[in-house]
């Protein structure tokens, strides 16, 4: 049996890897330029920390996340999203002593159980940021802005901001015993997934990717959640607004909007492609002052967001972006002989790193030696035969024009540097 990639896992590499490089690097220069500092935490963390700061009532506790003992028979879990683990980082290393508020970025992989599809796999790769240590509505306005620049600075063209709010606490516990007190007598016409919400979250039946669930919704005329806002909740979503429309970053008030983990509260918001199917969600997040405390800190308010690189990517190859081809050697060196073979490795050593050069690991004939330089991209074929190591020489090619030239080896890094550029 031929061993390959474990089904909802693949490998990067080539034009793939490079875009999500791109993607992360566009990440950093806009989250950076706006203080925020990278953190990386561990891939895996006690079962606890997400079980806790995500929600037991979760599918992604519940479902969704890689679980196993280690040696001590503590009980670890992988990554399955960011937030938690970042709040976990900054109640564990002090962070709350520093200047608040604290802005924090990171990129890596996740990993969940879900059934895999186009742009969706069971380890993807995520950018988060986090802003921890103020209530400031301005915050909101400001992760909505850098979610939606990190994306416009990408090309992306084709955005939507969709904005709402999940209220307070006791805002949500208001709109939950509404949702029971309605869909109690439709349990039956739920599907299975919504009829354990109903008992455990019935905000989360909003958020079904079930049909049959969104038409009974619909057909029942349910509520949306900001009918049940409090004062302080409304006022400020609608300070969250007016910020957004001071900076235009043109959004949609979004009432069926409700966020999939139990640690937000007030600001939601999510930014949606639509030319990449059914699920054009590329990210989002939203405030989640509580989260520290069910981590075992202080109440330490925050708000954030997360996109997914794979969806991202997917969104840059509908508006049309490509990747130009990877750029390949400056030099291919060529050897004509076998004792030329062990002269090309000792050239190529000394020009790297300032110049980028590969050779033959055998003789080649001129002819096949420069198809390989051309396959390989080169900027140059280098040839090395009997003549040239009499004389210490190379013969430089450029593959570009034709164009010919007999050096010493020591005049060859000169050469390519001043030509190349």
């Amino acid at each position: 049996m031929t061993a390959r990639a474990v089904r909802g896992t693949k490998d990067l590499f080539g034009k793939e890897l490079r875009m999500h490089q791109r993607i992360v690097a566009t990440a950093r220069k806009v989250l950076e330029a706006a203080g925020a500092l990278e953190l990386v935490t561990p891939i895996f963390e006690e079962t606890q920390v997400f079980e806790k700061g995500v929600g037991a009532a979760t599918d992604i506790v519940r479902k969704e996340m890689f679980t196993f003992q280690d040696r001590g028979g503590r009980s670890l879990t992988l990554r399955p999203e960011g937030t938690a683990a970042m709040v976990r980082a900054y109640l564990e290393h002090g962070m709350k002593v520093w200047p608040q508020p604290v802005r924090l970025w990171m990129a890596g992989p996740m990993f969940r159980a879900e059934r895999p599809q186009k742009g969706r796999y069971r380890q993807f790769h995520q950018v988060n940021y986090e802003a921890l240590g103020s209530e400031n509505p301005i915050l909101d306005a400001e992760a909505v802005v850098l979610l939606y620049e990190c994306l416009k600075e990408l090309g992306l063209r084709r955005l939507k901001v969709k904005l709402s709010s999940v209220g307070d606490p006791e805002d949500r516990a208001r709109y939950n015993a509404y949702l029971k007190e309605v869909l109690s007598p439709h349990k039956e016409a739920l599907s299975e997934d919504s009829k354990e919400r109903l008992e455990l979250n019935p905000m989360r039946i909003l958020d079904s990717k079930s049909e049959r669930d969104q038409a009974l919704l619909k057909e029942l005329g349910v509520r949306p959640m900001l009918d049940f806002l409090g004062e302080e909740a409304r006022a400020h979503l609608h300070k969250v607004e007016r910020h957004l429309e001071r900076l235009s970053v043109p959004y949609e008030l979004e009432p069926a909007l409700v966020r999939g983990l139990d640690y937000y509260v007030r600001t939601a918001f999510e930014v949606h492609h639509e030319e990449i199917g059914a699920q054009s969600a590329l990210g989002g997040g939203g405030r989640y002052d509580g989260l520290s405390e069910l981590l075992g800190g202080p109440r330490v308010p925050g708000v954030g967001f997360a996109f997914g690189v794979e969806r991202v990517a997917l969104a840059l190859e509908a508006e049309g972006f490509g990747l130009p081809e990877e750029k390949g050697p400056d030099l291919y060196l060529i050897p004509l002989t076998e004792e030329a073979v062990e002269e090309a490795f000792y050239l190529a050593e000394a020009l790297r790193p300032r110049l980028r050069a590969e050779y033959a690991l055998a003789p080649r004939k001129p002819a096949k030696g420069l198809e390989e330089a051309l396959k390989r991209g080169a900027a140059f074929a280098g040839f090395l035969g009997e003549d040239e190591l009499r004389t210490g020489e190379v013969t430089l090619k450029r593959l570009a024009t034709g164009e010919q030239v007999r050096l010493s080896r020591e005049e060859v890094p000169g050469y390519l540097l001043q030509v190349l550029g």
